[in-house]
């Protein structure tokens, strides 16, 4: 990444962003600002909001193509965009993001209407994910740093696949990103 971190995230979200989200009508881009959007509509932090924005960023830092879900491999985007991320800010914006796969299998398995609400590459995916946790799984998961993040996180990302939705662009939201920086990153 070059000296401006922000600009070079803007520029992977607005470049690689228009790769199709999994079996969505909608881009990675889309996904991204409507997940940023509810996470800002909802009143959540400037780290949550940046998280919700660059949750998925590890779709778009691999080289696996544009759906490794299809071929049955786990691109393990959450903890490649953790990895990413880590450089440059806190645990407040990536731990959410590492944690928003196994928030996905938290819901199915202690919620159960949840998997219903889940979009069908949300359900492909969650069997390549390890499916539903166990009660032990679940109660490990919900005792972690940033794990309700993590839960309110995968609920924006469920909800961000709405066709054709008006969202802001990008640069709304990088003003967030500036805000959840590490000080030596900025």
């Amino acid at each position: 990444m070059t000296s401006d971190v922000i600009d070079d995230l803007a520029a992977i979200i607005d470049g690689k962003g228009f790769r199709q989200y999994g079996l969505s009508h909608i881009n990675q881009r889309a996904h991204a600002l409507q997940a940023a959007l509810l996470a800002e509509t909802s009143g959540s932090s400037s780290a949550l909001i940046a998280a919700s924005l660059l949750h998925d960023i590890g779709h778009m830092v691999h080289d696996l193509g544009e759906d490794p879900a299809q071929k049955g491999i786990d691109d393990e985007h959450e903890r490649l965009g953790q990895e990413y991320l880590t450089t440059y800010f806190g645990p407040e914006v990536t731990e959410p993001i590492r944690l928003h796969v196994a928030a996905k299998r938290y819901l199915c398995g202690t919620e159960g209407d949840y998997f219903a609400t889940l979009s069908p590459d949300s359900v492909r995916s969650l069997g390549l994910q390890g499916g539903p946790m166990s009660a032990e799984e679940a109660a490990a998961f919900a005792a972690l740093p940033y794990a309700a993040d993590a839960v309110r996180l995968r609920r924006f990302d469920e909800g961000a696949k709405v066709k054709d939705l008006p969202t802001p662009p990008v640069a709304h939201f990088l003003p967030h990103l500036r805000a959840s920086l590490r000080p030596k990153a900025v």
